[in-house]
């Protein structure tokens, strides 16, 4: 089968591959692969900054399909069903993460596309126990944001819960910010987006997405607008998912005092300044939140299948496997907002 494999560390290393396919043994479930998201774990692996992945694999872990071949052991999933799946592929089972099914936690996890092969080719293989049957409704290619929008499901409904009515602020319209303010106004809350000046087109479709005020930071003030949308508060819950340390620190000042802060995007530095007396002197709730777990992908199923979430609004741009190279350079020149492989 094709396949693009990372095949070295370091910058690109990248081809597209003939390998043999993967088979379907005991819990295993083989899928056809129809759609696969590019991530930006996918884009930073390319660049070799993220070093987690075990060359050489099979990228790509954001993916829906359709199940040719079930192992022996396998119960629920059947031949023919839509599926996606979470990208943990094997734990340790034991630890009390494991137990607890944290299994975003668990020391000795293995996920699919960083450790395993991924869902960049034409067949992917998964434990049944991560794998989803797809809502009726749902379509394949809507369904390639579930494992994207389960990460911010957790992030909102599990790391920490939203209100009906309660104000919101999230930085960064990239595809995690917009899937985050979603699963946010889903709830009912007043959700405030800011940005910077290029991502222009990004604000204006969170506008079309339903989100209530947009800030351009670099043109607007933005700790004016939060204020006058909060009676002077300060928003009860900041989600973070641009990884900026610039935006962190503006952002904390704005949390209303006993307010939570939720950490999504990830830094380039592991340690950065940190404005550690808007935490102590606002009695803020910092939270850091990693990937997913398995409770929440029937909630993002549920937004997509529901229509709370457009996928249509955020897939931009679909291109074949084999054109997986132009795939990259669209999500690299920032036009895009998700782009997608087509197997």
């Amino acid at each position: 089968m094709k396949a693009v494999m990372k095949t070295a560390p370091g910058y690109d290393h990248m081809n597209l591959e003939t390998i043999e396919e993967p088979k379907a043994t005991g819990d295993l479930v083989k899928i056809k692969v129809s759609y696969t998201g590019i991530c930006g774990t996918d884009m930073h692996t390319f660049t070799g900054e993220y070093r987690n992945s075990k060359t050489p694999v099979v990228l790509g872990h954001e993916f829906s399909g359709t199940v040719v071949e079930i192992g022996r052991n396998v119960t629920k999933v059947k031949v023919g069903d839509r599926v996606t799946s979470e990208t943990t592929f094997e734990t340790c089972g034991e630890c009390e993460y494991c137990r607890e099914k944290d299994y975003n936690l668990c020391s000795n996890r293995k996920g699919i596309g960083t450790q395993i092969n991924g869902s960049f080719a034409e067949y992917v293989v998964s434990r049944e126990e991560s794998v989803h049957i797809l809502p009726e409704k749902l379509s394949l290619k809507a369904a390639v944001l579930a494992e994207p929008l389960a990460c911010c499901v957790h992030a909102a409904l599990e790391k920490t819960t939203i209100k009906k009515g309660e104000k919101v602020l999230v930085f960064g319209p990239g595809p995690i910010g917009l899937l985050q303010c979603q699963v946010v106004k889903a709830q009912g809350a007043f959700v405030i987006l800011a940005g910077i000046t290029k991502d222009k087109k990004r604000l204006e479709l969170a506008k079309s997405l339903g989100v209530d005020v947009v800030v351009d930071v670099e043109k607007e003030d933005l700790t004016e607008i939060v204020m006058k949308h909060t009676d002077g508060y300060g928003v009860d819950k900041l989600f973070e998912c641009s990884g900026a340390v610039q935006a962190l620190n503006q952002g904390l000042p704005l949390v209303k005092k006993k307010g939570t802060f939720v950490q999504v995007g990830i830094f380039a530095n592991k340690t950065n300044p940190l404005d550690q007396e808007s935490i102590i002197q606002r009695e803020i709730t910092y939270v850091g939140t990693r990937s997913q777990k398995p409770s929440s992908w029937p909630i993002a199923l549920n937004l997509l299948a529901e229509g709370k979430v457009d996928a249509d609004k955020m897939i931009t741009k679909i291109v074949p496997l084999d054109q997986w190279r132009e795939g990259f350079d669209a999500v690299r020149s920032g036009d895009q907002i998700k782009v997608i492989l087509e197997s």
